[in-house]
């Protein structure tokens, strides 16, 4: 899904108040950790994402790797928050402006 800067800035927004769901860390993004965000999806449609400090892998790669393994879109990647978006396709709870 591509998302306009209209459609990223409100997302951003949103994800301003959240806090991370998921720690990534030593072990990096494993098979586990990808199944765990599948299914966090299953009850919402936006994500924050801690890489801890302890994670050598670069938080850029794990984001867009992450989000083309379940099929979502990288909002934004600052320092070491992802925040990820996958909307609901039966009843979106986030609409997104045109």
């Amino acid at each position: 899904m591509i998302l306009t800067s209209k459609q990223r800035a409100y997302l951003k927004g949103q994800a301003s108040t959240l806090e991370p769901v998921f720690q990534i860390g030593k072990a990096g993004l494993t098979p586990e950790v990808t199944e765990a965000v599948r299914e966090a999806f299953n009850r919402r449609e936006l994500i924050k994402i801690t890489v801890l400090k302890n994670c050598m892998e670069d938080p850029r790669q794990i984001a867009s790797v992450m989000a083309e393994r379940i099929q979502a879109t990288v909002v934004q990647v600052i320092g070491k928050k992802i925040v990820l978006y996958k909307p609901d396709k039966d009843k979106p709870v986030i609409i997104l402006p045109l």
